[in-house]
């Protein structure tokens, strides 16, 4: 694509499109841009428009369109091509930086993620200049420009706080701070007199005040893994302003930094080193009523949030996201305090709960933030750890947590009126979500039909508590790993939670709640075969949910556990009811082609799970509906987008154990396509176990008739890719493959496949690669297949007796008893120690695997040989029989003992001894 006028207005007229709620306009245009952004001068084109653009709409599209591109495309991923040409690279990192600061905040915050980005794979190795071109910038004087730089930075720096030591990170944070710590800290010191200049300037403040945000920000991540001699020579500096921060009193300051400073405040004072400081009591008196107490307290701002933005509230509250608050940094400031002053702190805060609780009292309709401050102390002095998964691990034992919550939580959740202080009735249910370990289960089981209730309330934060809290309790813990709350316990309030549930989803605000939806799933998961009954009228409102949010994907989180639900409503009617998966295929395969025609990307790799579970439910026959769409599977498009590979080869393993001999006669013209999916896979270091998994179904399941001409060719792929690129998970897999083979067809087949290849093949893949490399296989039924397949090669291949390959007989025995009794060999070479765990990036649809649809593990060696140690010995006794004396000799004379002694073990077991 050329950089010209008629490009840029093409360009303009498509991302115009892309915001059209209309699917028929909107969809055709996503299609356009996904299909020319492979050319180059692409991400030009984009950064030329948000510059030059009249229209501002266009301008944060073009913006927003450019980071989500940088972020699907600017990794390069080993074996797949180099999405972005290194032209536009080089233009893109020479121009991004000017062009963020000089852009209006919406477009810099974009710009800002995309140099994050980019900065992640690049910096400081690819791009040495990023940090000395936005250094230059914090000269200019321009706030806006500076807020920019500090915020790119912030971005960039964040990841030294939950970073592994190691030498690179060292460097890399050594190249940061010669370029940024005297910078950094003189635009604080320049900030702060410019605040004291400002004193009376509410927006010039705001401003000043954002920055000072950001440098704390900043300051913490560059000290987080050490603290570096720069800041330890400039301490005073730094600790005096935070500490004139921390007692400034300007009304027209209703700002985060108080919530960054206390938050400096709580890591202080967790470290034994600094606990001198806080011992003295008039000094802890002094912060728990100075500090603590007003920051405690339900502001206009969060009670705005609460009703006009619950999303951001809820979000804030219970996952603590970034944003922080002053309550929660005066909450971890209490827990920072107890871990060594846990008597003092208590009883101070105490006294203040009761004098709290007794104001509500006067005056319940006028003081309830009182009660709400009284609840929120409480929690915080008694948490002393958390996780998400479990809420309060350890708890602060000088306060009663029962008797709190049976005279102060209770009585407010009993109201009759659903709707009454909804804060308070949002901190309630918070309070028996938290601390749903110390509360005793008689009282969880008090709560729950009160829980249901709270799923009506118009609150969308009190019904989202409720929901959150019913999908917490349900999945604890009871005794022997079953869950503390029976199905036999929730049975006289199935239907009302189920309705109640299912009725929140049309509440205002809360048609795609993640919390209701993952709550639904895991009442199902609980409930199990007690949801029959009432599966039509649930799968017909999920279907009808999933058709509604097919038309714009946006909440990932809420997708994923409706494809589990619809999962669990198939797997547990299914398993009670067989035949029932027809009524589900008829309810779900309508709403299915509509999301495949219209490529919706986000829910094709989960359509393809749900099938395989259909399909799988299926014992020995394909319906026509699927055999329909076989051809359509093969289609290389598919196979382009990573989150659909895992999916689409479960699927069509799936076609292959259920129907093979169909595929076989009535679309063998497909085979070729099939085992093209299989060469592409297997070409690419990152899905060749995919290949793998496709191949090895072929093999086991296909008529041998069908894939005879195809079988030669197969090996030589496989052979051409272990010369180019022999990986440890590639040899693994190819390993499980031959012995499956061998199990399949026999060995004298493999060892006359090997060998009509080239001669003596054979015995160069046993020499080099079998039995040196076999001991890194892992897994039961891997290791069973191995075992069986190498038994096969010792005692059913003529050859292996009588040519050259005999030297091969004993090593290859010993090797198979190594498999047997030593460890597993789970070394990597030096190369291959890469890092492969963050996701990649961008909103390229990731797979993400339904539990629920989860598939059993299958043993294709199955029946055949239940233990393989007794299957060797009677298979070694079997061919001393045929041919007598030549076992035990080739024994004696090269197998080492220890091997030997295991050897006879196994024939002892089996009753049988060599001849």
């Amino acid at each position: 694509m050329e950089l010209s006028d008629s490009n840029l207005q093409t360009l303009t007229e498509y991302l115009k499109k892309t915001l059209d709620p209309d699917p028929a306009i909107r969809r055709p245009a996503e299609k356009f841009l996904e299909s020319v952004e492979g050319s180059q001068n692409y991400p030009l084109l984009l950064l030329t428009l948000l510059e030059k653009s009249q229209d501002n709409v266009i301008k944060v599209c073009a913006s927003v369109t450019f980071k989500n591109y940088i972020k699907r495309n600017w990794r390069i991923i080993e074996d797949e091509p180099n999405k972005i040409c290194d032209a536009d690279r080089i233009a893109i990192k020479a121009n991004i930086v000017h062009l963020m600061l000089s852009s209006p905040e919406q477009i810099q915050k974009q710009l800002s993620d995309a140099i994050s980005i980019i900065g992640r794979e690049d910096f400081p190795q690819k791009w040495p200049d990023l940090l000395t071109e936005m250094v230059n910038r914090f000269q200019s004087g321009d706030f806006h420009v500076i807020n920019g730089v500090l915020r790119t930075a912030h971005s960039l720096f964040k990841r030294y706080r939950h970073e592994f030591k190691s030498n690179e990170l060292w460097t890399e944070i050594k190249l940061v701070l010669d370029a940024f710590a005297l910078p950094l800290t003189n635009l604080f010191k320049a900030t702060i007199e410019l605040c004291s200049t400002h004193a009376n300037d509410a927006s010039a403040l705001k401003v000043l005040f954002s920055s000072l945000i950001l440098i704390a920000k900043l300051f913490y991540s560059l000290n987080f893994q050490d603290l570096p001699e720069f800041f330890e020579d400039n301490m005073e500096t730094w600790m005096m302003n935070f500490h004139n921060l921390l007692t400034l009193d300007n009304k027209l300051l209703q700002t985060d930094l108080v919530s960054n400073a206390i938050q400096f405040l709580a890591s202080v004072c967790e470290r034994p080193h600094y606990t001198h400081l806080f011992e003295d009591q008039n000094t802890l008196t002094s912060i728990c009523e100075k500090v603590i107490v007003p920051n405690m307290e339900f502001r206009a701002a969060d009670e705005e949030a609460f009703e006009d933005n619950s999303e951001e509230y809820i979000r804030r509250d219970l996952e603590g996201s970034d944003i922080d608050t002053r309550r929660r940094a005066a909450c971890d400031l209490v827990r920072g305090l107890c871990r060594f002053f846990e008597g003092p702190v208590t009883g101070i805060f105490s006294g203040y709960v009761n004098s709290m609780l007794q104001e509500y009292a006067k005056n319940p309709s006028v003081n309830w933030k009182h009660k709400d401050a009284a609840i929120y102390l409480v929690t915080s002095l008694a948490s002393k750890a958390q996780t998400q998964k479990h809420g309060i691990t350890q708890a602060n034992e000088l306060v009663n947590l029962t008797e709190f919550f049976v005279n102060h939580i209770l009585p407010d959740l009993k109201s009759p009126n659903v709707n009454e202080f909804p804060v308070l009735k949002a901190d309630g249910i918070k309070y028996i979500m938290i601390f749903r370990n110390q509360v005793p289960k008689d009282q969880l089981l008090v709560s729950i039909p009160l829980l249901i209730n709270y799923l009506q309330a118009e609150s969308i934060v009190v019904h989202t508590y409720a929901a959150h809290a019913l999908e917490r309790l349900f999945t604890m813990k009871g005794a022997n790993n079953t869950t503390l709350i029976t199905a036999a316990e929730m049975a006289p309030y199935v239907e009302m939670l189920l309705t109640n549930l299912f009725k929140a989803l049309t509440l205002p605000g809360s048609s795609e709640n993640e919390y209701i939806m993952k709550a639904i799933m895991r009442s199902f998961s609980l409930l199990q075969e007690a949801i029959i009954p009432y599966i039509p009228s649930l799968i017909t409102q999920l279907t009808q949910k999933l058709l509604a949010v097919s038309k714009n994907p946006s909440k990932p989180h809420f997708n994923h556990y409706m494809f589990e639900s619809i999962c669990l409503s198939i797997r547990i009617t299914c398993k009670a009811n067989p035949a029932a998966v027809g009524s589900f295929e008829e309810a779900l395969f309508m709403v299915f082609t509509e999301i495949l025609q219209n490529d919706v990307q986000e829910f094709i790799p989960y359509v393809f799970q749900v099938m395989s579970l259909l399909l799988e439910m299926h014992k020995n026959d394909i319906p026509s509906s699927y055999m329909s769409l076989f051809p359509h599977l093969l289609q290389p498009v598919l196979w382009e987008r990573s989150g659909n590979i895992p999916p689409l080869v479960r699927l069509l393993q799936a076609y292959l154990e259920r129907g093979a001999s169909t595929i076989a006669s009535a679309a063998a013209d497909k085979i070729p396509g099939l085992l093209g999916v299989f060469q592409k896979l297997i070409a690419s270091k990152l899905n060749d176990h995919q290949g793998f998994y496709l191949l090895n179904s072929i093999i086991e399941h296909m008529p041998p008739e069908s894939i005879d001409q195809y079988r030669k060719q197969i090996f030589i792929l496989l052979f051409q890719r272990l010369q180019n690129s022999k990986t440890t998970k590639f040899i693994k897999s190819f390993l499980v493959f031959i012995n499956l083979y061998c199990v399949r067809y026999g060995a004298i087949a493999l060892q006359e496949i090997f060998d009509s290849i080239q001669p003596k093949m054979f015995g160069m893949v046993l020499e080099k690669i079998i039995i040196p490399e076999i001991q890194k296989v892992s897994g039961p039924v891997e290791k069973k297949i191995c075992a069986v397949g190498i038994t096969k090669i010792l005692t059913e291949c003529p050859p292996m007796m009588d040519t050259e390959y005999t030297k091969l007989w004993t090593p290859l025995l010993q090797a198979l008893i190594g498999l047997f009794e030593l460890p597993e060999d789970d070394t990597l070479p030096d190369e291959e120690h890469f890092i492969d765990i963050e996701d990649t990036p961008g909103y390229q649809t990731a797979f993400s695997q339904l539990a629920f649809a989860g598939k059993k593990e299958h043993d294709p060696v199955g029946q055949m040989v239940n233990n393989p140690k007794i299957h060797l010995a009677q298979s070694l006794h079997k061919l001393s029989t045929a041919c007598p004396g030549r076992v035990p000799s080739m024994l004696s004379t090269s197998l080492n003992a220890e091997a030997l002694q295991f050897l006879q073990g196994y024939l002892q077991a089996a009753s049988v001894t060599l001849l």
